[in-house]
Order: structure tokens, then C-alpha cells, then sequence
């Protein structure tokens, strides 16, 4: 016995010898690879690295990130504060949030830090677009491109774009089964940037085919730049083309148009604007403004309009003062076309021919509804933030931002942090939107309320998404009412759209003519 013990002594012993060793390795390689972070620090400058953790050799902390989604950031948050560094999907990153920061970020464009985005969106999306454009050739295109989102354009989508979301929630009251919102949003959003937007003469099943063919490039838009068999980026790339020749025909004909019409649609408007400015657009740029225009607007219009139609729900009392506003302004009749009106909402939909009865102006008369649409976007922002690369080493809260760093500045942080506001941040409360507050607030405060980003990158067409979610909103309350589907509400996904895990299932259900105020269309 006294051999066969000495034996597994010996062995548990080796055993021990190797996980020490091992053990040691792992801290001697961590240590290793944070004091190469350590080092690449700009020598020049005084200024410390932002406090963080760098992880493990090449993973950095990126298998953490993945595990634990938007509590990664707010974890690391308080444990370092608004400023800190990290290693993510292989490049160092340093995290930023609060309204002074981001203000640093999104008006140093161009100066301190340049956009950032992956290769293969590069590839994707083409090299005329905005997101590829910097310096001058971006300053230009945003030119050309801010008569695509003017005043006078708006007016003109305005009518359409009420008529698609009135179709789409009689669509929805009519529908016996449960409706997955954030994909009926999806297929509604792509609808109305393609026939209204772009002018596109698409039927339905053109628009579904051409929206699942869409939602492939899309899907595929951060892939490994490899452009091999059944890779990401090669998917996208047969994507991308097959969208490419559908718009050729399309732009063909609008190239051949009579140059002195008025431009009716975003394509028009594109090509009347290069013009203007002495430059004759190619057929390649123009289909990808196109694509631009359609992802620009695809994932996150249909995010927000799905978020509006989750707050509503878990908020009736929002409900309630819209419909009073909407009384107040002369606004409360439901469509005479309704589901309901007419009796029921089941069988087929009859065409409807009822005039618009909203215009820019008369949304501009709904403060109570432009508060619930500011407030959506600021307690559920459809995008978590956006990446910069450092184009020098300069200072930020104290701490050195190396160049050739990435920066990510955070929308969701921000708005959670944001002490300007006399309710909590966590609220729903479309309220702190209301005039009275808002003059009490400080001069930095549009950093405090970011959904759109800033600066020279700010999004151009925010007038356009805030309108389309508050005509959602005022075709949804007074036309439906809805319920979940669900025994409880979805969980939030949060990367790379805030989206309900299971779609936000409901059950949508025609008013009544009174509950809806009485009468007929205008």
C-alpha cells in the first residue's frame, strides 16, 4: 500500500506543480499584455491612460462584452467613472459618457477624432457615401444630401407617410393572431423609405422580396472582411448587388427625366442638388445614396416605432393626455375607414380613401406628443453610441486619449446619467420635455439628450424619424388599443439595436367610433 500511496502523492503533487505553473503563466502573460497597453500611452503628454482593464491577451474583455451586454458598460461605469479604457473586438477602446465628454467627442470631428467604422461596411455600403466621406467630400455630400430632409421635402412625405401608417395599424386591428411589432415594423419602415423616400414603384411582393434581400446586406454589414465562399462579407456583397441592379432601372429613368420638374423624392432631390453644385452624379453613387437612405432609415426608425408602441402599452396614462390633445386640436376622429367604424375589423380591408388630416404644422401643435416621441428616444435610443478613432493624443476628464485609439461615446450612458432633469433618469416621464422645465436647464444640455448623435456627423433626417413616430403615435391611440400576448413583457436587447427579445407580440383591437371621437375623416 505504502508504494501505491507514495504513487498518488507523486502524481497529485505534478499535478499541483502544473496548475501553479500554469497559473503563473496566465498572470505573467496578463500582466504582460496590460503593461504593453501601459506603454503605449502618448510619451509627450503627462496625462494618465483612463483608469480600466485591458483583459486577456488578444480576447481583451470582448467574451465579457458579449456575455453581459449593456451591463458590461454601466458595471465598469461605476467602477471607473464616465471616462475608461477597455480592449474590444481587438482594438483598445476608451469608453465615454456624460454630456461635457461627448460634447469633446462629437464637435471634434474632423479636428480630434474621425469616424470609425468596420471594413466591411466599407465594402458594403460603397466608398460615395457619408459614411466613407471625411473632411470636405463629407461636408459636401452632407450639402447635397440636406435638401433630401428640408422643410419643403417633410411637407411633401408627410400625407404619404400618415397614409401608410394609417393602412398599417387597420392592418394590425384586422389581424385575428398576435402581431410581432418589431418585425411589422421592419417590413412597414422599409415600405415607406423605398415608395416614399426613394420613389420606388414596388408592389407588395417586390417590397417583401426586395426587404428580406435588404435585411441581408444589413445583417451581414459588421462581417470579417474575407471575401471567401459562405462568408459574411461575401452574403452581403451578392446582397448588395442584387439591390443594386433593381435600383439601376429605377435611377436609369430618373436620370431621364425632364430636368426643369420639381424633384418629387430623396433621388430626385440627390441628383437636382449634385447638379446644382456642378457635378453630374454617377449611376454608381446614386445606388448607394440609395442603400445609404434605406440603412440610415431601416433598423432604427422600426426600433424607436417599437419602443413607442411598448412604452404606450406599459403607460396608459401617456395615452390618455395624447387623446386629450388631440381632442384639443380638433384631431380626435378616427379615420371613417377604421377598422371598427364600420363594424368588426375582421374579413378583407376596404380601400382607403379619407385625406390626410396632418401636416408639419399640425404636429408641431402637439407639444404632449412630441414629448412621449423626445422621451421614447432618450429612455430607449435605438443605437447604444457611435465609434471614433483619435486623430492626435488630446485630453479628456483628466486622462489621455492616445492616438489611433478607438472611442466610443455612449448614448444609452449619457441619457441614464444625465442630471439636468428634475424627474429620474430610469422614469418614464415624457414630461421633462415640457417647455417649463427645459428653461431651466444648463447650456450644455442638448449633450444631455443625444439619440441622434451631434456635431458634423449628427443625423440629418431626426426631423423625418420624429415625425413618422408621432404620426404612429396618433394613428395608434386614436384608431386601436393593444394588449400582450405574452404572460409578461419582453426582455430588451440592446446591441446592435434595442429590440424586445421575442419581436413584442400583442393583440390589436379597433376603438369604437366613440372612444376614438366621433365622426368621420376630415
Amino acid at each position: 500500500m505504502f508504494p501505491w500511496g507514495l504513487s498518488c502523492l507523486s502524481v497529485l503533487g505534478a499535478a499541483g506543480t502544473a496548475l501553479l505553473c500554469t497559473g503563473l503563466l496566465l498572470s505573467l502573460a496578463q500582466h504582460l499584455w496590460t503593461l504593453r497597453w501601459m506603454l503605449s500611452r502618448d510619451r509627450a503628454s503627462t496625462l494618465p491612460l483612463p483608469k480600466g482593464s485591458m483583459g486577456w491577451p488578444f480576447f481583451g474583455e470582448t467574451l465579457h462584452w458579449l456575455a453581459q451586454g449593456s451591463r458590461f458598460h454601466s458595471s465598469r461605469r461605476e467602477r471607473y467613472g464616465t471616462v475608461f479604457k477597455t480592449h474590444l473586438l481587438g482594438r483598445p477602446v476608451i469608453r465615454v459618457s456624460g454630456a461635457e465628454n461627448v460634447r469633446t467627442i462629437l464637435l471634434g470631428e474632423h479636428r480630434l477624432v474621425r469616424s470609425q467604422w468596420p471594413q466591411s461596411a466599407h465594402i458594403l455600403l460603397g466608398e460615395h457615401t457619408l459614411l466613407g466621406a471625411v473632411g470636405d467630400p463629407h461636408r459636401r455630400r452632407r450639402k447635397v444630401l440636406a435638401r433630401v430632409f428640408s422643410r419643403a421635402a417633410l411637407e411633401r412625405y408627410v400625407p404619404r407617410l400618415q397614409g401608410a401608417l394609417r393602412r398599417e395599424v387597420r392592418s394590425w386591428c384586422a389581424t385575428r393572431g398576435p402581431v410581432s411589432v418589431y418585425d411589422a415594423a421592419k417590413a412597414l419602415t422599409f415600405r415607406m423609405a423605398a415608395r416614399i423616400l426613394l420613389g420606388l414603384r414596388l408592389d407588395e411582393a417586390q417590397c417583401a422580396t426586395l426587404a428580406r434581400t435588404f435585411e441581408e446586406l444589413v445583417e451581414n454589414l459588421f462581417s470579417l472582411p474575407l471575401d471567401v465562399p459562405f462568408s459574411g462579407l461575401r452574403k452581403g456583397i451578392r446582397a448588395r448587388d442584387q439591390l443594386h441592379r433593381h435600383l439601376e432601372g429605377a435611377i436609369y429613368e430618373k436620370l431621364h427625366e425632364d430636368k426643369a420638374a420639381e424633384p418629387g423624392d430623396a433621388l430626385d432631390l440627390i441628383i437636382h442638388s449634385a447638379r446644382e453644385l456642378g457635378h453630374e452624379p454617377s449611376m454608381q453613387e446614386l445606388k448607394e445614396s440609395a442603400v445609404e437612405l434605406l440603412f440610415a432609415a431601416f433598423f432604427t426608425t422600426a426600433s424607436a416605432s417599437t419602443s413607442l408602441v411598448l412604452l404606450l402599452l406599459q403607460h396608459p396614462a401617456a395615452i390618455a393626455k395624447i387623446r386629450e390633445e388631440l381632442v384639443a386640436q380638433g384631431l380626435g376622429r378616427a379615420c371613417g375607414c377604421a377598422p371598427g367604424a364600420a363594424g368588426g375589423g375582421s374579413g378583407p380591408l376596404p380601400d382607403c380613401d379619407c385625406e390626410p388630416d396632418l401636416s408639419l404644422a399640425a404636429l408641431g401643435r402637439l407639444r404632449y406628443v412630441d414629448c412621449v416621441v423626445k422621451e421614447v428616444l432618450r429612455l430607449l435610443p435605438p443605437v447604444s453610441g457611435g465609434y471614433r478613432t483619435a486623430l492626435c493624443t488630446f485630453e479628456l476628464d483628466g486622462y489621455q486619449i492616445p492616438k489611433g485609439w478607438s472611442v466610443m461615446y455612449s448614448i444609452r450612458d449619457t441619457h441614464e446619467t444625465a442630471a439636468v432633469y428634475r424627474s429620474p433618469p430610469e422614469g418614464f416621464d415624457p414630461e421633462r420635455f415640457g417647455a417649463a422645465r427645459e428653461d431651466s436647464r444648463g447650456s450644455c444640455s442638448r449633450f444631455h439628450y443625444i439619440p441622434f448623435g451631434g456635431g458634423a456627423r449628427s443625423c440629418l433626417g431626426q426631423e423625418l424619424a420624429q415625425a413618422v413616430l408621432q404620426l404612429l403615435a396618433v394613428e395608434l391611440v386614436r384608431t386601436a388599443r393593444w394588449e400582450l400576448a405574452t404572460p409578461a413583457f419582453p426582455a430588451m436587447q440592446t446591441v446592435p439595436i434595442v429590440h424586445p427579445v421575442d419581436g413584442l407580440r400583442l393583440f390589436f383591437h379597433p376603438l369604437a367610433p366613440s372612444a376614438a371621437g366621433d365622426g368621420l375623416c376630415l
